[in-house]
């Protein structure tokens, strides 16, 4: 491995940790275990785009978690750049939730 070799693993690691800590402020799951968070590209500048949907298309956090989310990765100290993409292609439904989430909101 070469030293130009970045660790994606780690960083997509710690990546996964800081979006374990952003809450969907009407259900009292993180965004990653909601489902909300559809894939984490890193490329060797560090550079990150997350591909994420939301609730809903009227969500009311649709202008304020992107930001929130590209904040938190981007404060990460390997983190060069970080974008966040919105996409409704799938929609977003409770089959995209993990099960921990679903036991948390009573749904199993």
């Amino acid at each position: 491995m070469s030293e130009t070799t970045i660790d994606t693993q780690e960083l997509g690691e710690k990546i996964v940790r800081v979006l374990k800590t952003i809450y969907d402020p009407e259900i009292p799951v993180d965004i990653y275990e909601l489902g909300l968070i559809y894939d984490v590209f890193v490329n060797e500048d560090y550079d990150v785009k997350i591909l994420m949907t939301l609730t809903t298309p009227n969500c009311p956090v649709a202008e304020t978690l992107p930001v929130e989310v590209e904040e938190k990765v981007k404060s990460l100290n390997v983190v060069k750049s970080a974008e966040v993409e919105i996409t409704f292609d799938p929609p977003w439904s409770q089959d995209l939730m993990s099960e921990e989430a679903k036991l948390e909101l009573g749904l199993l």
